[in-house]
């Protein structure tokens, strides 16, 4: 009898073990590591997120800023972490699913060395033009280029960004040629815009809302699959005419490859919890974008999808980093 009981102990010891492990979990601060400069959007997503989360899990999350190389410093220290949930990053679209078709020296796999937690945010781009260029419509636009072959500029946040990609998107898309121009951020790129240096610009909602509020520029169009109510009169670049004309800027919650299935459940539930609640809902719907929360399964598919998507954009318009 004494004999059974120890082997039933021993069979359950392994479960009881991992329960507990589990239930340990976090049992120090956590780091979320934002791999652009403070005070960009990945910092102020990052920074709203981790103070409910941290509430959630009991423990603080310290946010830290570990920029360069167009985000993939930060991202690659996040996969070469200590695989113990302790670790996370803030990562957006480009450093994880563009970034790898362009550059042959990546210091990670996105597929494989990364364990996503959820997505958090996903922000169209705004498709603007200078204000002197007398267009006010995307089919207008189109046209446009069409009758001005490489005439016209579109510029970005610099090769490989996510505005690049929406550049070169819609030149596959409409088999217009248009000549980019690269800038150190979003920010220079209005002001040239504004200026008439280049002529178009497609950026991120947040860098653009105020402008086109403002009257100073005007919205053609966003690249999300529907209208967003930061802007809803605006349509979409597919009810302008553009099939396939989808493009945002996302921003995740993503891990080492590693971390225990049992850690990464309750990563997510905080992420949950935090995208449930007002306050933070409110901050990150100022970011323009749309609210996700996807579970670890949808957003590793979802990032599969867009690798495969953004992979087939690079091959198809050639587009190199320089």
């Amino acid at each position: 009898m004494l004999e059974r009981r120890a082997a039933l102990a021993a069979l359950m010891l392994p479960a009881l073990t991992g329960r507990a492990r589990a239930q340990a979990f976090p049992d120090q601060p956590l780091r979320m590591i934002v791999p652009f400069a403070a005070g960009g959007p990945a910092d102020i997503i990052a920074r709203v997120v981790a103070k409910t989360m941290g509430e959630r899990l009991g423990r603080p999350i310290v946010v830290e800023a570990r920029p360069g190389a167009g985000g993939t410093i930060g991202v690659d220290a996040a996969a070469k972490a200590r695989p113990d949930g302790h670790t996370l990053v803030m990562a957006s679209s480009g450093a994880v699913v563009i970034l790898p078709h362009l550059r042959s020296n990546m210091p990670y796999d996105p597929l494989r060395d990364l364990a996503p937690i959820g997505q958090v945010l996903g922000v169209p781009q705004v498709v603007s033009v200078a204000p002197n260029l007398g267009v006010r419509s995307l089919g207008e636009l189109i046209a446009m280029a069409r009758a001005r072959p490489g005439q016209l500029a579109f510029g970005s946040a610099g090769i490989g960004s996510s505005l690049h990609m929406a550049g070169e998107l819609l030149k596959m898309r409409t088999g217009i040629d248009i000549t980019h121009v690269p800038y150190g951020g979003a920010a220079p790129a209005v002001t040239d815009l504004i200026a008439g240096r280049i002529q178009i610009l497609m950026a991120d909602t947040p860098a653009l809302i105020g402008q086109v509020r403002a009257g100073t520029l005007p919205a053609l169009a966003v690249t999300s699959a529907e209208r967003i109510g930061v802007l809803p009169d605006v349509p979409t670049a597919v009810e302008a005419g553009v099939s396939g004309m989808v493009s945002e800027t996302w921003y995740g919650v993503l891990g080492p490859a590693a971390i225990p299935a049992e850690r990464i459940a309750i990563l997510h539930a905080a992420l949950r919890t935090a995208l449930d609640d007002a306050e933070t809902r409110r901050q990150l719907l100022d970011q323009g974008g749309r609210i996700v929360g996807s579970t670890p399964a949808d957003f590793a598919a979802f990032i599969r999808a867009t690798y495969a998507q953004w992979g087939e954009v690079v091959r198809v318009t050639g587009t190199r980093l320089e």
